[in-house]
């Protein structure tokens, strides 16, 4: 027999919106469902949670398949701006926060909300260029032991 999943770790490594969304919608999800989540941001994914950065993250138009666009097209100057008005658009409809919302009703609901100290040392980040709401800054190896208990699942985007 199966066991239900009890935990479920995020890790995300790039804050382009749609990995954004995706991690927060699933961390939320598992919340709204009495599943324990913790998100990890690192490398790229740090953007996220940097009080600069956080609300202007872009779409991917250049690499990504699902953009349905030759890649000459997708990095035509303008082209990421659009995608990411147009996605932004879409999402207004759906009645979605935007990324300081969101993170503000992640914690709320009891996500954790960490930073990988490696790329916050790598990108000479300090805690003052973070949200308020990072619950810390972690080696992977502690978020690894966040691991520990029968039923977790760990998600990499």
């Amino acid at each position: 027999m199966a066991t239900k999943v009890k935990k479920m770790l995020f890790i995300l490594s790039k804050a382009t919106i749609e990995n954004v969304y995706a991690a927060f919608v699933m961390a939320n999800g598992a919340r709204m469902e009495g599943i324990d989540a913790d998100i990890f941001f690192t490398f790229f994914g740090l953007e996220a949670v940097q009080k600069k950065k956080l609300n202007n993250l872009h779409v991917a138009t250049v690499g990504n398949p699902a953009m349905h666009i030759p890649t000459m097209i997708g990095g035509l100057p303008g082209m990421e701006a659009l995608a990411t008005k147009m996605m932004k658009k879409e999402m207004e409809k759906l009645d979605m926060p935007p990324v300081d919302e969101f993170l503000e009703i992640l914690s709320d609901s009891g996500c954790g909300l960490w930073a990988c100290k490696l790329a916050v040392d790598m990108f000479h980040l300090e805690e003052k260029d973070l949200i308020d709401d990072l619950d810390g800054i972690l080696t992977i190896g502690d978020f690894y032991n966040k691991a520990d208990i029968e039923g977790t699942q760990i998600l990499f985007i």
